[in-house]
Order: C-alpha cells, then structure tokens, then sequence
C-alpha cells in the first residue's frame, strides 16, 4: 500500500484543490476581462468565491475537471517531451548535431521522434501493444501488405530521386 501524505488528504483533494483552481481561474477571467469594470478587484473576488463555492458542491464537474486536469498534465509531458527532442534536431542555435545534414533527413528523424514517443506514451500507459503488432505483421495478409507497401514507398522515393534531380538541372 502506498503511503498518503497530508496533501493527499480526500478533504484537500475533493473541496480544497478544486475551489482553488476554480476561484484562481475565475477570478482571473474576471479580471482580465474587466466584465464589471475596472478597479472591481472585491467584486471580482466574491463572485470567484461563491461560484466556486457552487462548483465544489457539485460532484460531476468536479470530476470532469479532476479527468481533464490529469489528461492536461500528461499531454503537457509528452508536448514537453517531443518538443524537447524536436529542438535537438531541427534547433538554430546551441546543440547543432545536424547542421550540414539535409532537410528531409531533419524531417524524417523528426517525425520519427513523434513516432517513438507515441509508441513510448503508449507503453507507458500500459496498453497492450504486443496484440497489435501481432495482428499487423503476423496475420495471414500481413506479408502480402508488407511487400506491397515496401514496393511503393521504394516507386516514391525513386520518383521524388528522379523529380528532385531534374529540377536542379533545369
């Protein structure tokens, strides 16, 4: 069993957490909007108050809100993540691995940067990949669908080969 702290107390968690996110947000909006006018900072605080109040006395927003806080922290890793790895090969400045290489190789790692960190997004969250794979390259028309998309793809890139080179002669 995991051990809770005190900031995982239910109290906190179900009425503290989502009063404040929702009185900050709020009061925020309110300001930043100035919907009852400027210099209004009390009127802005209790209105943020007493919706808020509202708010946490209800139990399916709170969960709606509580799901949607999770899914907004994980995507915001794995945006962090991509983008990371994103600026160590397309960056102007700094870390310069592929200064000289040519375009289309910074678009094909970085899209394969997008790539492997999707299938690590899914391993993390523990869906079960194993079954997919197996229907894609172990069914009885997988090797027929292999072959065939191998072929086209090697048809492009000889076309694009051929099309790029006759553009720089001509």
């Amino acid at each position: 069993m995991t051990e809770v702290t005190f900031l995982q107390n239910s109290l906190l968690t179900k009425f503290v957490y989502p009063f404040l996110l929702m009185f900050f947000v709020l009061f925020a909006v309110l300001e930043k909007t100035k919907v009852f006018g400027s210099g209004t900072k009390q009127i802005n605080a209790l209105i943020s108050f007493v919706i808020s109040f509202i708010f946490v006395s209800a139990v399916f927003p709170k969960e709606v809100t509580s799901n949607l806080i999770l899914f907004l922290a994980i995507a915001l890793v794995v945006i962090f993540v991509v983008l990371l790895l994103w600026g160590f090969i397309m960056g102007e400045e700094g870390l310069n691995i592929f200064k000289n290489a040519p375009k289309g190789l910074k678009w094909a790692i970085g899209i394969f940067v997008v790539i492997t960190t999707l299938i690590a997004v899914l391993w993390a969250a523990g869906v079960d990949t194993a079954s997919f794979f197996d229907r894609l390259f172990n069914s009885s028309w997988s090797n027929q669908f292999w072959t065939n998309t191998v072929f086209i793809v090697l048809v492009v890139i000889a076309l694009v080969v051929v099309l790029a080179s006759g553009k720089s002669k001509g």
